[in-house]
């Protein structure tokens, strides 16, 4: 072995083993900065016990990298009893609390040492990482846990269910020939929906439903803009005082579509996604710039007593991931899969703009998955083409469930609008 060898060996070990190190500097900085190192019920370590504590597992790390496992794990374990024999020690002294996160800290310190320099050290210091950081939002964590609700922690764990436990074991396909059903393919926009269905019930409580009609149709975008625009026309004829806010909320609603078709076809085609963004920008352009004037221009109403246009979107409040209905958006998005498939084999191009149509009428989410989806047989400028087109068809049944339901003042201020970001999208398309 060359004299350089040698040299880079040494110097991979150093690196690792500095690593090690400032993972234990970083949580004794931590429990430094926030007193649990001094004081009359201070705990066993701070910045250099931490510090000393990293270069320990690093250094047994090292040890297992050379095959000295037996003497790495006295020393690693060494470590650990000595944190876990300050934890003893702690709690048998009168009126010193049993809190044992330093000492859990101590631990883990050792353990991420350890994996620096044998396993991963970028692993290593992001966990790290996010170590220091658990331990310095102590504050925010708990008053997380306390404001959690029993339907939130359900929903999550139904979800983790869904993702961990059901995903894996789902076939991949396809099934039944020419309808190429893929039951993972599938339940990935089940989970999709859920997780986007659970954001937007999370944005809603923590907006309350009594924070305005803009706000409302903001958050009732991340659902569906189309529901807003006709419950908010319905609402602006029961109370027409409104009818300008409710407009507004309409705005808010159709500008979300946007960003929520985009991120929906990023997750499933980059490329598909990356060509539908100017065909849909200038539209959302101009939604945020009359959201932008409704805000500060206070054009914008709260909700009065009595009128709740956000309890008809926000559904059953004990199934936040709304699970029935992602599977049924996914089984819409089969049949949307079916129906292109039949329009590109039948009619080429000019049949799937038409189905696109027929689609954009029905559900955007099923259009935007069934046109985001890979596949080698469908071009990715024609595919957010289609979407685009989609769109502009439900923008089209908007304008006119504005113009037949709303009041007067509603037609005016939604109408003119939505003609203005149909306009957008359709000026796009033609010169794009």
């Amino acid at each position: 072995m060359s004299a350089m060898d040698i040299s880079d060996v040494q110097l991979g070990a150093a690196f690792r083993l500095a690593i090690a190190a400032l993972i234990g500097l970083g949580v004794g900085l931590e429990r430094e900065w926030s007193g649990h190192a001094d004081g009359p019920q201070a705990r066993f370590a701070g910045l250099r016990t931490f510090l000393l504590l990293g270069l320990l597992g690093g250094i047994a790390g090292l040890l297992t990298r050379e095959d000295h496992e037996a003497i790495a794990t006295l020393i690693a374990g060494g470590g650990m009893l000595f944190s876990i024999a300050a934890y003893v020690m702690a709690v048998r002294q009168d009126g010193v609390s049993r809190d044992g996160t330093t000492e859990a800290a101590a631990i883990v310190v050792v353990a991420l040492g350890v994996f620096a320099a044998s396993v991963s050290w970028l692993i290593a210091a992001a966990a790290g990482s996010v170590v220091v950081l658990a331990l310095n939002e102590k504050k925010r964590l708990h008053g997380a846990v306390t404001n959690l609700r029993p339907e939130e922690l359900r929903a999550a764990l139904q979800f983790a269910v869904l993702a961990l436990v059901i995903l894996p074991f789902l076939p991949k396909g396809p099934y039944l020939g020419w309808a190429a059903v893929r039951p993972q393919a599938l339940w990935i926009i089940v989970l999709l929906f859920c997780a986007l269905n659970f954001a937007g019930f999370l944005a809603r409580r923590s907006a309350g439903e009594r924070r305005g009609y803009l706000l409302t149709g903001l958050l009732g975008g991340v659902i569906s803009s189309t529901a807003v625009t006709l419950g908010f026309a319905r609402y602006s004829r029961q109370y027409p005082s409104a009818s300008s806010a409710l407009a507004w909320g309409v705005v808010g609603a159709c500008t979300v579509l946007v960003p929520r078709v985009i991120i929906i076809s990023l997750a499933l085609n980059a490329d598909v996604a990356i060509k539908l963004m100017p065909l849909l920008i200038p539209a959302a352009l101009i939604g945020a710039a009359v959201i932008a004037f409704a805000w500060r221009s206070n054009q914008e109403m709260p909700v009065t007593a009595g009128e709740q246009p956000m309890s008809w979107l926000s559904g059953d409040e004990k199934n936040p991931l709304r699970l029935g209905i992602a599977i049924r958006l996914a089984i819409i998005f089969q049949l949307a899969m079916m129906a292109i498939t039949f329009a590109r084999q039948t009619w080429s191009v000019k049949g799937l703009y038409s189905t696109a149509v027929v689609l954009g009428l029905t559900d955007v989410d099923a259009l935007t998955v069934s046109m985001s989806t890979p596949s080698s047989e469908l071009v990715a400028t024609v595919a957010a083409r289609a979407i685009a087109v989609g769109i502009l068809a439900n923008t089209v049944v908007k304008l006119a469930i504005s113009i037949v339901v709303g009041s007067a003042r509603y037609r005016l201020v939604a109408g003119a609008i939505l003609v203005a970001m149909g306009g957008a999208i359709a000026i796009a398309l033609a010169l794009l």
